[in-house]
């Protein structure tokens, strides 16, 4: 009977570390770190950027992808053009708050879709392209913070539960260093903590509006192997035409 006590209140002890909650101080902490690595980043307002992709398959040979990025962050609005291959130019996204929809410029017909749509054959989703503070509080809760060491640097790594369906992934998991707010590597897991996709920012780089990582990598921890890696280029921070951001901006495209 003492044994079956024991191995119950170990059990007990289990089940409540198991379904703890951090603290609202320590959530609190995790959620304005967070906002702070949006907030050190140069994407403020309007931009405009190239996004050159490099997608590598055992077996295959490397795929070039190139897009368009216009984005008015403090109002959802967004749309991504394909520029690269030529067979596909001109292929775009379209998003107007929750609204998004891929454009096919052969049919000339747009299709609603989600935050969750890969750009072309790459490893990289369109709320990776998303730059919002608000959406870490609209759509996750925070599972767990510690502070560590990634390389060189310090850093807070914070893990957040989705909470709403928006998120591509149950649960991911963020380096940021601690002196500047800047993200150093994420992986995003599934609802059974499976590793799905670890994300690399080796490269950043100071322009007066802030920080930008210029390079990604993005491995699929899946199939082993399988990577994209992302470099941004062109940035401007110019005020858009309201026009980029309708379906006729794509129509007329073409």
């Amino acid at each position: 009977m003492k044994k079956i006590l024991t191995l119950l209140g170990a059990l007990s002890i289990f089940v409540t570390a198991a379904t703890a909650q951090v603290s609202s101080d320590v959530a609190e902490k995790a959620f304005n770190i967070m906002e702070a690595t949006e907030d050190v980043l140069a994407y403020h307002g309007d931009y405009s950027a190239t996004v050159s992709l490099v997608v590598e398959k055992p077996g295959k040979p490397k795929e070039n992808l190139q897009y368009k990025i216009f984005e008015r962050t403090d109002a959802k609005l967004m749309t991504i053009v394909q520029l690269f291959p030529e067979a596909d130019k001109g292929v775009g996204y379209l998003r107007n708050d929750d609204n998004i929809w891929s454009y096919d410029p052969i049919s000339r017909k747009f299709t609603h879709t989600s935050i969750k749509e890969a750009l072309g054959d790459s490893d990289i989703k369109l709320d990776d392209v998303e730059q919002s503070k608000q959406k870490w509080r609209n759509n996750y809760e925070v599972e767990a913070y510690e502070e560590g060491t990634l390389g060189k640097y310090p850093v807070h790594i914070i893990t957040l539960k989705a909470k709403t369906s928006e998120p591509s992934y149950a649960k991911s998991k963020y380096y940021i260093r601690t002196d500047i707010a800047l993200l150093l590597k994420e992986e995003d897991f599934s609802g059974s903590d499976r590793l799905m996709r670890t994300i690399l920012l080796p490269k950043y780089s100071k322009v007066p509006a802030g920080y930008v990582s210029t390079q990604a990598i993005i491995r699929d921890e899946l199939n082993k192997g399988e990577q994209t890696q992302q470099v941004i280029s062109d940035l401007t921070f110019d005020t858009l035409p309201d026009k980029i951001f309708t379906k006729a901006y794509l129509e007329g495209l073409n």
